[in-house]
């Protein structure tokens, strides 16, 4: 594993309790960043915080970051704790239920939007305000390969995803002007808790469209972020990032 250096940064990872998220927190932990995991699952992210102890500065935030005012309380309740957030990893989301379009429940595609768009936007507007006044920020946003190809019978999670990518280059624009990056991945699917939300039938459409034959592993994802949130990244803001094993074609 190559070293990055985190040392001194404090970084939020939301839905940090379990899959991509835990394995982002747990390289973060190793490249010596203190974290604070945000989760709305309160055992198990009370857990894997335990967990991550044992290799680094970790807390915990009990936030459902599908509300706007939960948000801004673990915003407050992080910073008077670490004293800043310098990096935000974004990546809570659901993949939810799987349905032709035209047949798609209208409570289910809002729920959809609600975590994986809306959430985006609050902790990045909650988080800003403090990296801008530090003139420092490392911002990744967990999108998905959907958002580009956009896969059938998920159009919520499809459209959901394609505004996390419009969000991060109108983001990175808007704090250009600063030391901030923010930058969003766009993943192949990963074997984590997401697929209990999935068809088998969807999963094997899925696993059908990678050219290397296989899914995601989670360290692949957390070294690409961990790049992205270091000082190296000093130039690349508002850029999409590929992790899809060769299915992206642009």
């Amino acid at each position: 594993m190559n070293a990055i250096d985190l040392k001194g940064r404090h970084a939020v990872v939301t839905g940090g309790a379990t899959g991509i998220g835990l394995a982002i927190a747990t390289r973060l932990v190793s490249s010596g960043a203190s974290v604070t995991l945000w989760d709305r699952d309160e055992a198990l992210l009370n857990s894997s915080a335990a967990q991550l102890r044992a290799a680094g500065e970790v807390s915990a935030e009990l936030v459902d970051v599908a509300v706007h005012e939960s948000v801004e309380r673990a915003t407050a309740a992080t910073i008077e704790r670490s004293g800043s957030i310098d990096i935000l990893v974004a990546n809570a989301g659901i993949a939810g239920p799987n349905h032709p379009t035209w047949e798609y429940p209208v409570e289910e595609w809002e729920r959809v939007i609600q975590v994986n768009l809306l959430s985006v936007f609050y902790c990045c507007r909650a988080v800003l305000p403090d990296m801008l006044r530090q003139n420092y920020g490392r911002i990744v946003n967990v999108a998905s390969i959907a958002a580009k190809e956009g896969n059938p019978n998920a159009s919520a999670y499809s459209a959901s995803k394609a505004g996390v990518i419009a969000l991060t280059k109108s983001l990175g624009k808007e704090v250009a002007g600063s030391n901030i990056a923010v930058n969003c991945i766009t993943p192949a699917a990963a074997r984590t808790r997401i697929f209990d939300q999935m068809s088998e039938e969807h999963i094997a459409y899925m696993l059908s469209k990678i050219p290397r034959g296989r899914f995601l592993e989670l360290n692949e994802a957390s070294a690409m972020v961990a790049w992205l949130v270091s000082e190296e990244n000093s130039f690349t803001t508002g850029a999409v990032f590929d992790l899809s094993g060769g299915r992206a074609t642009y």
